[in-house]
């Protein structure tokens, strides 16, 4: 099995076969209109492949020195191989050479595989927004996370 990781693949894919993995991987999906709002501009994204099959993904959004990660998905029958750890991995190195000064982050409080992958990768808690996202018992609090990663106060003058 080869892993590849293609930064900026996913608008030369067939959207549908995109939205199959955000379906599969949310019980609130994106819509097809908001993931292709999210494939260019300021945002960016990579296509994971299992051999050649596309298995995982991320979308980023870059606003000023500060890096939002969008949505990170691995089909659930990838799941539990590492390939999120990997993806992430993917995402915060490209941030890096980017020079972001923070990646920020919001996640279900009930996501707890999620939260256990941000945190392995030094995310911190932040904050909770209330009531964020739609779930099937009404709402459901976001939990913030964020990593600093170059901070310009530290640099020598």
């Amino acid at each position: 099995m080869t892993i590849s990781i293609r930064p900026d693949h996913l608008a030369a894919l067939p959207l549908q076969q995109v939205m199959d993995i955000e379906q599969a991987c949310h019980t609130h999906p994106w819509t097809s209109k908001t993931m292709q709002s999210c494939l260019s501009g300021r945002y960016f994204n990579a296509a994971m492949y299992l051999d050649e099959q596309l298995v995982g993904f991320y979308v980023g959004e870059r606003a000023g020195p500060d890096f939002t990660l969008m949505d990170i998905c691995i089909t659930p029958a990838c799941q539990g191989q590492g390939l999120a750890s990997q993806l992430l991995a993917h995402f915060m190195a490209r941030c890096e050479q980017d020079r972001a000064e923070n990646i920020f982050l919001e996640v279900r409080v009930g996501n707890e595989a999620a939260i256990g992958l941000y945190h392995k990768a030094g995310f911190t808690e932040m904050g909770v927004r209330k009531n964020y996202y739609p779930s099937t018992d009404g709402k459901e609090d976001a939990l913030l996370m964020g990593k600093v990663l170059f901070d310009p106060e530290l640099m020598d003058h």
